[in-house]
């Protein structure tokens, strides 16, 4: 197991504030024993939850690209038919994995592809689980096609305690599926719109893990239809 990236700034402030309040019961009440003791419990707590929040395990994967990878670690909330309205513009399965704060918070690629659209959009921070959040909330959208012609699109979606969306990927990349595309911080969800006929692998309530959670099957044999930016 290791610490992210994204987790080292946060972490060393911990430890300062840690430091910092310790310091000051001892100066300024050395015989507050007991306070001491739950200040060093405290402190302990909030380190173990940070330091567990930016794990960031290391494993395997060997890319397939008739499957689509769970790209977060979480819960399954959504799985339904929708319409995606800012690129794809047709009918999808929509499924979505919200991300508690003890989850790992890194977000990986679901195929392999290039990356054909991102985009980033500020917004609100309604609770992950709020139907609007997909839309108003501080999200980006990034859709990847594969070797064979078909889109997946996908969003990191901001929740009431994630203020920070952080993203690796850029139009025109290439990328592999498992890759880590990004990382949100404390708590949030992300979208997943599969072309209609996917077969979804994955229920309403299950634990899933980025990466290594097979989502779906993708079995249509015709690229996914796209609208070209203007």
């Amino acid at each position: 197991m290791t610490i992210h990236k994204e987790g080292y700034t946060s972490i060393a402030l911990v430890v300062l504030l840690i430091f910092v309040v310790n310091a000051a019961i001892h100066f300024y009440w050395p015989e507050a024993h007991t306070l001491r003791w739950i200040a060093y419990i405290l402190s302990g707590a909030l380190f173990l939850i940070i330091l567990q929040f930016f794990r960031s395990p290391i494993f395997r994967i060997d890319p397939d690209e008739k499957t689509v990878l769970c790209p977060a670690d979480g819960k399954v909330v959504v799985i339904e038919e929708t319409v995606e309205t800012e690129y794809l513009k047709d009918k999808r399965i929509q499924v979505s994995i919200f991300m508690s704060p003890i989850n790992v918070h890194v977000n990986r690629n679901p195929i392999s592809g290039v990356v054909k659209y991102f985009r980033y959009h500020k917004g609100k921070y309604l609770v992950a689980w709020h139907p609007k959040s997909s839309t108003e909330n501080e999200r980006t959208t990034i859709a990847i096609e594969n070797k064979n012609g078909v889109t997946v699109l996908f969003r990191q979606i901001a929740g009431a305690m994630a203020r920070r969306i952080v993203w690796y990927v850029k139009e025109g990349q290439e990328v592999e599926q498992g890759q880590q595309f990004g990382f949100i911080k404390f708590g949030s969800r992300v979208d997943v719109f599969l072309p209609l006929g996917t077969k979804v692998d994955v229920a309403i309530g299950q634990a899933v893990k980025g990466g290594r959670t097979v989502l779906a099957e993708l079995t249509e044999s015709k690229p996914a239809k796209t609208v070209k930016k203007a």
